[in-house]
C-alpha cells in the first residue's frame, strides 16, 4: 500500500476520509460555500493539495447519495500525478431545486488509480477486430 501525502492549504480544510475499510474513494469535504442553481455548476475549493505517485492518477467522482437525492454530479474529475495545486471539485446540479453546499460536506469523492505508461504511435491504418469501428449501441442495447 502507497502513502499518498496530503496537505491542508486552509486552516479549516479536512483531509479525505474513507467512509468504510473497504471504500475505494476518499472522501473529500467542500471548504467553502456555495449554491448551485438548478443547471448551474461550480468550482468548490476543497483546501487540499495531494501529492500523487508518478505512476498513478486521481480521479474525482460523484458521490452516490448526491447524484440520486439531490441530482449532482461531478464535472472534470483528472488529478494528475505531476500536479501539486489546490484540488477543487466542479459540481453540476441536475436538480431541480438550488442545492446549498457548507464548508465540512462531503462533495466528491478521490478514486486513486494506477496507469499504464504508454506512448502514442501515428500509423497509417488500424488492425482489425470483431467489433471494427462499430460505435455506440453496435453491440446491443
Amino acid at each position: 500500500m502507497k502513502a499518498i501525502q496530503v496537505t491542508r492549504l486552509s486552516d479549516t480544510a479536512i483531509i479525505p476520509t474513507q467512509g468504510s475499510p473497504g471504500a475505494a474513494g476518499w472522501d473529500l469535504y467542500a471548504d467553502e460555500s456555495m449554491i448551485i442553481h438548478p443547471g448551474g455548476r461550480a468550482m468548490i475549493a476543497t483546501g487540499i493539495a495531494v501529492a500523487l505517485p508518478p505512476d498513478s492518477v486521481g480521479m474525482i467522482w460523484p458521490r452516490s447519495g448526491l447524484a440520486l437525492k439531490q441530482g449532482i454530479d461531478v464535472l472534470a474529475g483528472v488529478v494528475d500525478s505531476d500536479y501539486r495545486g489546490p484540488v477543487g471539485v466542479v459540481l453540476q446540479n441536475h436538480g431541480q431545486h438550488p442545492v446549498e453546499v457548507t464548508p465540512g460536506d462531503r462533495i466528491a469523492q478521490l478514486v486513486i488509480q494506477p496507469i499504464a505508461p504508454a506512448r502514442l504511435m501515428a500509423v497509417g491504418q488500424l488492425g482489425n477486430t470483431h467489433r471494427g469501428d462499430g460505435g455506440f449501441g453496435s453491440t446491443g442495447s
